[in-house]
């Protein structure tokens, strides 16, 4: 404290609270009468005298509002002689009475409609869209690569994917196709064919194609001949396809067609060029323009007068014209 006398004498009454301990009782501290600690009281502080406020300072667990009250001790709820709590807070059944009747809550509704459950059309719909923007997307990604590929690829430094072409599978059908197959034409080993005159065969020249080596010899004097009687799919102009072999000269015959002979003979040249007379060295081929018709055709190959028939004939063949 400072000098001079502003406060109380001892330090018992210079706490105001002092009364609220064990200590401060023992030291014979009192409650304030008509004034607390820090607030001007009914009368001016006197020396040795705590100072009042205008609150009275209470004890701890004392009210007061406009008057003294008397502070009630607690008492504690009493017990059943069971352990049960008092009748005042046991349930309705304890008294007799029926229970009443238990109603369920009422879950909250949850989507558009009232009462009538989750919008399921509206998750539906937003379904549907989100697939079909993604199948959207992937078109476009398809298509988009596809057109910058050749773009890509023709740029300069461009490297071209590796990635295989992607192919379409074709379901097979039933329908008939309208695309022709093509025909297959008749060919014939000249042996086989009908002689006539001093036509034969033999087999002494190497190099012939015909079935065992076998040709048609004799073929050099007028009057031999050949007939083939050719099955044709259709009419129309064809070749009529030869191979032969010559002693390194030309030769010729004629070429007679259903019985009409043609004007110009089928030439038996020597178109390889040889200058070897050795018949084996000299087999070739040549072909004349031929019409035919549809179904069984004669096709005869002679020697006349006027013709060089030095020649030896291996097989005929019908390919298509021009």
């Amino acid at each position: 404290m400072a000098a001079g006398n502003d406060g109380a004498s001892k330090p018992e009454d210079d706490d105001p609270f002092g009364y609220l301990y064990a200590d401060g009782q023992a030291a014979g501290a009192q409650p304030p009468q008509g004034g607390g600690y820090g607030y001007p009281g009914p009368a001016p502080a006197q020396p040795g005298v705590p100072r009042t406020s205008y609150n009275q300072v209470r004890t701890v667990g004392e009210r007061q509002y406009g008057h003294h009250q008397q502070q009630q001790p607690y008492v504690p709820p009493q017990q059943s002689p069971y352990g049960q709590p008092q009748a005042q807070y046991a349930a309705p059944e304890t008294y007799g009475a029926q229970p009443g009747p238990r109603t369920a809550p009422i879950p909250p509704q949850r989507g558009g409609g009232s009462g009538r459950g989750p919008n399921t059309k509206g998750l539906l719909v937003g379904a549907v869209a989100v697939v079909a923007v993604v199948v959207i997307g992937i078109a476009a990604a398809v298509i988009s690569n596809s057109g910058g590929k050749n773009d890509k690829d023709g740029q300069a430094g461009g490297t071209p994917s590796s990635a295989p072409p992607a192919t379409v599978s074709e379901q097979p059908t039933t329908e008939p196709t309208t695309e022709k197959t093509p025909d297959e034409l008749p060919k014939q080993d000249a042996a086989t064919l009908t002689l006539g005159g001093s036509a034969t065969t033999e087999k002494t020249v190497q190099g012939a194609e015909g079935v065992g080596g076998v040709y048609v010899s004799g073929f050099n004097t007028p009057g031999a001949s050949v007939t083939w009687k050719a099955n044709m799919p259709t009419e129309g102009k064809y070749r009529l396809t030869v191979r032969y072999a010559i002693p390194a000269v030309d030769a010729n015959a004629t070429l007679t067609v259903n019985g009409k002979a043609n004007s110009q003979p089928i030439g038996l040249k020597n178109f390889i060029g040889s200058s070897d007379t050795n018949l084996e060295k000299n087999w070739q081929t040549t072909w004349a323009p031929v019409e035919l018709k549809k179904g069984d055709n004669e096709i005869k190959i002679s020697c006349e007068q006027g013709n060089q028939c030095n020649v030896l004939l291996d097989w005929l063949e019908v390919t298509p014209g021009s």
